[in-house]
């Protein structure tokens, strides 16, 4: 059973991992839960403090994904149009463009939610759909990073108690 519930605690850290990059997925909280699963083993004593905290780092990270991309679309001056057509191109990019429209998505929803507000400043709505960009690409990345970091968490915590996973074949 203890491999079992390993093998899918690696399959959460994958879909963590994918969910980095898709909007559709929480990929910090996925990896967690790999996390998760990796102590519910018997091989693995329960840790609430290890498990707490890397539980509150998923969520902070979750809460801020949320505000990053709109904090970049502001800081290069966009408007509230411009954010809603960040999330609106980056669901689109995703649907009809993988994965390449998970990168142009953003930008052009962007640009497009600018363009709607005001229809005369051009150059301000590629300004903002940049910043826009920015600010998905920080968000991509803070995630990616927090997931690869809990599965290097999760092979660090194999590897201790390796031995306890692969005694039934001894």
């Amino acid at each position: 059973m203890d491999i079992f519930l390993l093998f899918i605690g690696f399959i959460f850290l994958l879909l963590g991992i994918i969910g980095s990059f898709l909007p559709i997925l929480p990929g910090p909280f996925t990896g967690w839960i790999g996390l998760l699963i990796l102590h519910m083993t018997n091989a693995v004593p329960m840790d609430w403090t290890f498990l707490g905290i890397t539980l509150a780092v998923a969520i902070v990270i979750w809460i801020i994904d949320y505000f990053i991309p709109a904090m970049g679309t502001k800081k290069f001056g966009g408007t509230r149009y411009g954010v809603i057509g960040n999330m609106i191109g980056l669901i689109l990019g995703l649907i009809f463009f993988p994965p390449l429209g998970i990168i142009i998505g953003p930008f052009v929803g962007a640009y497009l939610g600018e363009m709607l507000n005001d229809r005369t400043d051009k150059k301000r709505a590629l300004k903002a759909a940049f910043g826009s960009f920015i600010g998905f690409l920080t968000s991509t990345f803070l995630k990616f990073v927090t997931v690869v970091i809990f599965a290097g968490l999760f092979f660090s915590i194999f590897w201790e108690h390796k031995d306890a996973f692969f005694s039934v074949f001894q």
